[in-house]
């Protein structure tokens, strides 16, 4: 292997660039996430009786501009993708480094829906325990106006979670965290806290979901060494919740 400092590689500053990565994306969604809780928190209302929309309208009742905002938003969003790319090839590497790439696209897909539907099916009956026991706020997925462009965008905003909480969370963090030579399981941990923090505005059940998640994504990737099965799981978890929800909202009774 090359000289790490001829890379860019200085592992003196891989923590900075960690902390520079995260400041701009989900550590910046963290420390929001936890101003909204403490804002749900010291509301007259329990948490149980609000709500945390993850989709919602950007502009009622003018919906070119509604549109237009959340494909802004979603470019913004996902732009320090772009900056881990650059990151990566700074030091030698690529996206095929952490295994986000096409060159299994079979066995990806397979491992990210059967890890879908487990993740997703036990994160959905967690979800329930916890609002039913009050520690959650009610999670309201997606509350678009019924517009052609609503689906389209709902599975965008699904696909843009996944790739940018995956990327950056499952492998490059834990990928420059094992540089660093960190132990796998401190990595994980602290890659898993890192994700429940920055979804705290959905009460504490969202965090401790998340945390378990994490656990489990980061595991998965050290033994895949494989990024991309991680961002299916999450793109179809996702896609289901928001286009599943507007399905059902109103229709069954045991949805809150």
């Amino acid at each position: 292997m090359k000289d790490d400092v001829a890379l860019g590689l200085n592992r003196r500053l891989i923590g900075p660039e960690i902390i520079a990565v995260f400041s701009v994306s989900l550590g910046a969604s963290a420390l929001l996430a936890l101003i909204r809780l403490i804002g749900a928190l010291t509301a007259p209302r329990a948490l149980s009786g609000q709500h945390a929309v993850l989709v919602g309208s950007l502009a009622p009742g003018r919906p070119w501009l509604d549109l237009t905002l959340h494909i802004a938003g979603i470019a913004v969003t996902v732009a320090p993708v772009g900056l881990v790319a650059y990151l990566l090839a700074r030091s030698g590497e690529s996206f095929r480094t952490i295994g986000v790439d096409l060159r299994e696209p079979g066995r990806d897909l397979l491992r990210g829906a059967l890890l879908a539907a487990v993740i997703g099916g036990s994160g959905l009956a967690f979800y329930f325990v916890a609002y039913g026991s009050g520690i959650n706020l009610n999670v309201v997925p997606e509350s678009l106006p019924d517009i052609w462009w609503r689906v389209p965008i709902l599975l965008v905003e699904a696909a843009q979670n996944g790739v940018l909480e995956e990327v950056l969370v499952s492998g490059y963090l834990l990928h420059r965290l094992a540089q660093l030579g960190w132990s796998p399981w401190r990595s994980v941990i602290v890659s898993a806290l890192l994700r429940g923090s920055y979804h705290l505005y959905q009460g504490f059940g969202g965090f401790i979901g998340n945390v378990v998640m994490g656990l489990v994504f980061g595991r998965l990737y050290q033994r895949w060494g494989r990024a991309m099965p991680l961002v299916v799981a999450h793109t179809l978890i996702d896609a289901v919740a928001f286009v599943g929800y507007g399905m059902l909202r109103g229709r069954v009774s045991w949805l809150p």
